[in-house]
């Protein structure tokens, strides 16, 4: 499979999809390391507040480029584990502000430790040269998911 993908991703037509088949895979793997029964959303959420600080909810459902509505459900869940925190906005009574709990951080924390480990021991499976290219890519990367 590695050299028909390798040959597909030569064309710029092919690039594409074998891109996304491979960062799919990627993401499914990454996923069957975690060990919470939280929804990938949710996690996304926990994370986007972990990473931008104490944020209100259309913040955040901006952030995660999603509405309103659907950012709240994932919000009240969040919030009923323990896992998120709101306070009162200081300056609009309609709005909260959510900031990660202590449980939520502490879940954050073991789940990427864990989705890490399994990570750098496959990256030690690399030679020098393609751990390089994956340093790049890596940021590249990125730059494509913010567009």
């Amino acid at each position: 499979m590695p050299i028909e993908l390798a040959r597909t991703a030569r064309t710029s037509s092919g690039l594409p999809g074998a891109l996304a088949m491979s960062v799919s895979r990627l993401a499914r793997r990454l996923r069957q390391e975690r060990h919470t029964d939280l929804t990938a959303t949710q996690l996304s959420a926990l994370g986007t507040i972990r990473r931008h600080g104490s944020l209100t909810i259309g913040a955040l459902a901006a952030y995660e480029r999603v509405q309103p509505p659907s950012i709240t459900r994932t919000v009240n869940c969040l919030s009923e584990l323990g896992l998120l925190r709101r306070e009162p906005h200081p300056s609009d009574g309609r709005q909260v502000i959510l900031h990660l709990s202590e449980t939520g951080e502490s879940l954050l924390a073991a789940e990427r430790m864990r989705r890490d480990a399994w990570l750098a021991r496959r990256l030690r499976e690399l030679d020098t040269a393609d751990r390089e290219v994956l340093r790049r890519a890596a940021v590249i990367l990125e730059r494509l998911a913010q567009a």
